[in-house]
């Protein structure tokens, strides 16, 4: 598979004027997809953000193995890294967020009050790869339906400061990527995923790289859905989609195997494991 590159103009632009406007927040929302905690993380947005307060939204949560999620706010927190896992979809108010964003505030606030400052607005940046949820969590933070959603990547193309009904200020930002996905695995975690639009992986590759992956994680999931045998699972993935192939054709077969992730027929899953050695 070639090197995935979806980095189109407005992308660029966003870094740019993230990068302007960071010295105007007082934190940063980094949302990730709950189902990839780790390649969901834009590795440009560290040299962004540097020492900026930040909270790392794990959305999504719904949708992913709850025991990994678990281990990965571990893992974070192991690595001085505030998180929480939400399910902004279906959770009407997300308190959770505005609780931990004071929390990180609490010194800087407490300042502020000594000084006779007694309603300090918090200025918040939401950044996050496309997709993830940004303006679904923004929109309940607020209240009502101003940031613009969409099942797709590359919805949100402008900036836009919302006000919360607490002193919170939020800033709205289009999804960004990186120029080069270099790591083959990362493009397929994140195409299969939903987060780069679909014509930029084949669905083969991606069908396959799911077969492969729940094999070995999910194996039990695999065997409901589709009926296989253990010893048509002790076969490689593409002995696998050869069976399911036969029931109609390789690229018919393909697109049930995607649909199935992203809908949760195989049920819910995390495509990044923690890390053993760190």
């Amino acid at each position: 598979m070639a090197t995935i590159q979806w980095y189109p103009g407005h992308m660029n632009k966003a870094k740019n004027q993230i990068q302007e406007r960071l010295s105007l927040v007082d934190v940063v929302l980094e949302i990730r997809d709950a189902r990839l905690p780790q390649s969901s993380a834009n590795p440009l947005l560290e040299q962004i953000i540097q020492s900026k307060k930040r909270l790392i939204i794990l959305n999504k949560k719904d949708l992913a193995d709850p025991q990994q999620t678990s281990r990965w706010q571990d893992y974070l927190k192991q690595h001085d890294c505030s998180s929480i896992a939400i399910d902004a979809q279906h959770n009407g108010h997300l308190p959770i967020i505005i609780a931990a964003i004071e929390k990180l505030m609490a010194a800087k606030l407490e300042k502020y009050r000594k000084s006779g400052v007694k309603n300090y607005t918090i200025r918040v940046m939401c950044l996050g790869i496309p997709n993830v949820g940004k303006s679904t969590i923004l929109n309940k933070l607020v209240g009502k339906k101003i940031a613009v959603t969409g099942n797709r990547p590359g919805v949100t193309k402008n900036q836009n400061w919302l006000k919360a009904p607490q002193q919170i200020e939020l800033l709205d930002t289009p999804g960004v990527l990186w120029p080069k996905i270099e790591d083959q695995q990362v493009g397929l975690k994140l195409a299969l995923s939903g987060a780069l639009k679909a014509d930029l992986v084949a669905n083969e590759d991606l069908a396959l790289f799911a077969l492969e992956y729940w094999q070995k994680y999910y194996p039990q999931q695999l065997q409901q859905t589709y009926h296989f045998s253990d010893q048509d699972l002790a076969d490689n993935s593409t002995e696998l989609f050869k069976l399911l192939a036969q029931q109609s054709n390789w690229d018919h077969a393909a697109q049930k195997v995607i649909q199935d992730v992203q809908k949760g027929t195989l049920g819910r899953y995390t495509l990044d494991q923690v890390p053993l050695n760190d």
